[in-house]
C-alpha cells in the first residue's frame, strides 16, 4: 500500500473506509473503548464537546482519517533531558481529541518522577492542534509552559507512525535559551502502545531531548 494514500481511501481501493478504521481501532483498544475525556460540568456552549472517543461524540472528520489512530487519551512515562544535559523520567499524560471539524486538539501534561518512582512535581505542558491536507501533508502547531510556540511539518510515516519535523522554533524572553530545531516521530508500536521521540540540535546535531512509551486509558 502506497504510504501517499494512507489517510485518503479513496485514493486506495484496499483501504479501510472511516466506519472500519474506527471499528478497528475499538478492536485493537477494547479495554478503553468505553472511556472518554472526563465532563467538566460548566455551563453549555453551542458547539460539540471535544471527544477523545471514536464510539462518542461527532464522528472524525473525513480528512483526519490518516491520523485516527492518534485520537484516544495517553497515559505513561518518558525520558527527558533539562538545561544541564541531565537526564530524567517524566510521566506524561496526552490527549488528542476531535469535535468534528478539521483539526484534533493536542494537550500534554509531564510531571517529573524521582530515583524511586514517585511524582515529585509538575513538568512540562503544551498544548495545540494538528491538521492534514488532501495530500497528506501534516501541520502541527503547539504552545508551552515554559515559552515555546513551535510549528512542525511532516507526513504519515505509514499507517501507524507520524514524522515531523520543526519549521519554526520561537523562545520567548524567559524561555530556554539554547533550545534548537527539532524532529518528533509518533508511532503505535507492536503493543499498541504509543510511543514519541524529539531530537534537538545540538552543536551542529540531532541529538535525544525527549520520548515516552504510553498506554491508551481512553478512547
Amino acid at each position: 500500500m502506497s504510504e501517499r494514500n494512507a489517510s485518503h481511501p479513496e485514493n486506495d481501493p484496499n483501504k479501510l473506509d472511516g466506519n472500519e478504521a474506527v471499528n478497528r481501532a475499538a478492536e485493537d483498544w477494547k479495554d478503553a473503548a468505553s472511556r472518554n475525556i472526563p465532563a467538566v460540568g460548566l455551563d453549555e456552549v453551542p458547539v460539540p464537546d471535544d471527544t477523545a472517543n471514536l464510539r462518542q461524540g461527532p464522528s472524525l472528520h473525513d480528512a483526519l482519517l490518516g491520523l485516527l489512530p492518534l485520537v484516544g487519551v495517553w497515559q505513561g512515562e518518558g525520558q527527558a533531558h533539562d538545561s544541564n544535559g541531565d537526564q530524567y523520567t517524566f510521566g506524561q499524560q496526552l490527549v488528542i481529541a476531535h469535535d468534528g471539524e478539521h483539526y484534533l486538539t493536542y494537550t500534554s501534561r509531564t510531571w517529573k518522577i524521582d530515583s524511586e518512582g514517585k511524582p515529585v512535581g509538575p513538568d512540562v505542558r503544551e498544548s495545540g492542534f494538528w491538521r492534514i491536507s488532501p495530500k497528506d501533508e501534516i501541520e502541527m502547531t503547539y504552545t508551552s509552559n515554559n515559552g515555546i510556540v513551535e510549528i512542525f511539518y511532516g507526513e504519515p510515516f505509514n499507517e501507524r507512525a507520524w514524522s515531523l519535523q520543526s519549521a519554526s522554533t520561537m523562545v520567548t524572553e524567559t524561555g530556554p535559551k539554547n533550545l534548537g530545531p527539532g524532529k518528533r516521530m509518533y508511532g503505535l508500536m507492536p503493543n499498541n502502545n504509543l510511543g514519541w521521540v524529539d531530537e534537538r540540535m545540538v552543536d551542529g546535531e540531532m541529538r535525544p531531548y525527549m520520548s515516552a512509551e504510553l498506554k491508551r486509558i481512553a478512547g
